[in-house]
């Protein structure tokens, strides 16, 4: 063989390594641009948004409770327009701030990928904030983004936290209405992977009137808590909930001398169960500071061990974090 024949081999093989590490692999989120098909409702409060989109085939819901991004129309009215690689957030935090698409977390309701369609449940409180106004107002039509887990994408994507432990035989669900459609996701796969599993569930609802009816197993006490019924403040009757009704072990472990409090007002409170072996798992979400609240009760006064808690504040009244 030649020098030059052998150099032209060596470069050529070069090229092929250079060009498969340039090879991006799947990452693990990416964007989806929807459209609105269909607008149900639920309730006085909760409404359902049907979206559709050329790539919802190759959309994945992991968990019953899968968290996904929504991105909304502009303050200038612009329609929002992230890239689908992974740089939309650098793309996004460079526009002008009337131009900046607001973002706000949601749960997948429901995925049908042959039918190229997604469901949104939305908590409805008025024209007084981007997402809550945006679906009051929506049409058949209107078009957003949403950030989900990527079908190619080969491990676990995450984005969801319902990870009950092996060996559960007791499950307790609280939670509030932005955390209903996640809750009624969980009881959905239960029915259908352990309809005998004891679950107590608890849901503060704004009115008796959205109090829905939910599919879930034969073993499950559902607990609804409208706050129009009871005539109490937002997060009273979740906490009066796990205080008085909510059914929980004994001497699982020793009340902890001190407990470091999360600083609601400037991050999350989100802490996730180790996933050890544990006969009983609780899962709460809803305002960050009666979660807080229930979090001291169950592990202060109750003695229960952090690592059977999954604790989630998914806002927090007064404040907005993206």
């Amino acid at each position: 063989m030649s020098t030059t024949s052998t150099l032209a081999t060596a470069m050529q093989r070069g090229l092929r390594r250079l060009a498969s590490g340039l090879v991006q692999k799947p990452s693990a989120y990416r964007m989806f641009d929807l459209q609105l098909v269909d607008k149900v409702t639920l309730s006085p409060s909760l409404c359902r948004l049907v979206f559709t989109g050329p790539d919802v085939g190759s959309m994945q819901r992991t968990g019953p409770d899968q968290r996904v991004k929504l991105f909304f129309p502009a303050a200038d009215g612009s329609l929002p327009t992230l890239p689908h690689g992974s740089h939309w957030n650098e793309a996004r935090k460079k526009l002008p701030e009337a131009a900046r698409p607001p973002m706000r977390t949601y749960t997948i309701r429901a995925l049908r990928r042959e039918a190229l369609e997604v469901d949104v449940d939305f908590v409805l409180h008025g024209v007084n904030g981007p997402a809550s106004a945006w679906a009051t107002q929506a049409q058949v039509g209107d078009c957003l983004q949403m950030l989900a887990p990527n079908l190619a994408y080969e491990g676990d994507p995450g984005g969801y936290e319902w990870k009950p432990p092996q060996g559960v035989r007791t499950v307790l669900l609280i939670g509030d209405e932005t955390a209903l459609p996640a809750i009624a996701g969980v009881l959905e796969a239960l029915a259908l992977t352990q309809p005998d599993l004891a679950v107590q569930a608890f849901i503060e609802v704004p009115l008796e009137a959205d109090c829905l009816a939910l599919v879930h197993g034969s073993a499950v006490q559902l607990h609804w808590l409208p706050r129009d019924l009871l005539g109490c403040a937002q997060g009273q009757a979740m906490l009066h909930a796990v205080r008085e009704l909510a059914s929980l072990p004994h001497g699982l472990a020793a009340a902890p001398a001190t407990l470091e409090d999360v600083d609601i007002d400037t991050r999350i409170l989100w802490e996730q169960a180790s996933g050890n072996r544990s006969a009983f798992h609780a899962w709460v979400a809803g305002e960050s500071g009666t979660v807080m609240d229930i979090r001291r009760y169950l592990i202060k006064e109750r003695g229960l061990p952090r690592d059977c808690l999954t604790l989630m504040g998914y806002w927090r009244a007064g404040r907005t974090f993206d």
